[in-house]
């Protein structure tokens, strides 16, 4: 009975869209604009910049086309959904929108690894860096990333599939994940579940335990500079990738690691929305408030200003 259900059903209600529509188009609507601008920017700049031309800056340039996919994915149908006086999703739209935000969640807690990574041959071992990080290196890295990502995506929705929807399929979000999927389904979930905890650990935690390491091997390397301009300038060239990481694991580990007791369907559409975002739209006004290469790449090509200080300065 169950998989006679699941085979007749050919979209899903949208719950989360109770209150407040004409408000959220203008808000998502702002909040997506502004993503598209930031990091397009970022991408321009370091495309056009010959001092943005370096390992950092084109891991940066792959973390912004992320983030435009990551908003992409999900707030082009929340804003026709605004303008409806029902939400829905097509099945097959709704498992197409959560494989394409897996792949890009994936792929993005490798990659703020691998970035980590590069900080820390930068600070920690300057003399190798060149080697550590040429440019064959670089590409084989940001391919890993994306690669490892769509396999993980691949994963989470050949799963669903298998799913099964009694009745009125509701999913109690504005957008398909997982987690609202899995809660929405009549059939077993357990082979979806331990799927979504693995990937936790091997897609999340992982990452998240190397951006760790890295950063306190930089941290201890900082400490022992001997001049105190160095180690600013170490750390000020760490600061802005480590609030992004911060971020990013923080709601990333709310979104997918949310206690079964207690749930509210609000709270978690509000962890998704900062998690799938809220956080695209701040990585590029981040980088860029944290970073002088940018700042001044920015400045020359607005106003055609030269960037200030040396190549490999941040402030």
């Amino acid at each position: 009975m169950a998989v006679e259900n699941q085979t007749h059903v050919t979209e899903f209600t949208l719950l989360g869209f109770s209150h407040g529509q004409p408000f959220l188009f203008v808000l998502f609507l702002a909040i997506y604009l502004a993503t598209l601008l930031g990091n397009s920017a970022i991408l321009a700049l370091v495309f056009l910049d010959p001092h943005l031309h370096s390992p950092m800056y084109f891991f940066l340039s792959h973390l912004s086309c992320l983030d435009i996919c990551y908003s992409s994915v999900t707030v082009p149908k929340i804003l026709a959904n605004a303008l409806r006086p029902q939400a829905t999703i097509s099945y097959r739209g709704c498992l197409a929108q959560m494989f394409f935000l897996m792949w890009c969640a994936g792929t993005e807690c490798v990659l703020l690894a691998v970035m980590a990574y590069d900080r820390y041959a930068a600070i920690c071992q300057p003399l190798r860096y060149a080697h550590a990080m040429s440019w064959g290196v670089c590409v084989a890295a940001a391919t890993g990333c994306w690669l490892w990502g769509m396999l993980d995506s691949a994963v989470h929705t050949l799963l669903a599939t298998r799913l099964s929807f009694c009745g009125a399929a509701r999913l109690q979000h504005i957008f398909c994940d997982v987690p609202p999927l899995l809660r929405a389904a009549c059939s077993i979930t357990h082979p979806s579940e331990v799927a979504l905890h693995a990937a936790s650990i091997f897609v999340g935690l992982g990452p998240f335990l190397l951006v760790i390491v890295s950063y306190l091997r930089i941290l201890a390397t900082i400490i022992q500079m001997p001049m105190a301009t160095s180690r600013r300038k170490a750390f000020s060239t760490c600061s802005a990738h480590l609030l992004v990481v911060t971020l990013y694991f923080v709601t990333a580990n709310l979104n997918y690691n949310r206690p079964s007791s207690g749930y509210s369907p609000a709270a978690d559409t509000l962890v998704s929305v900062l998690y799938c975002i809220v956080t695209p739209m701040l990585n590029p006004l981040i980088y860029s408030l944290r970073n002088q290469e940018v700042r001044g790449a920015l400045r020359k090509a607005v106003w055609g200003q030269g960037t200030l200080g040396c190549p490999g300065s941040n402030a």
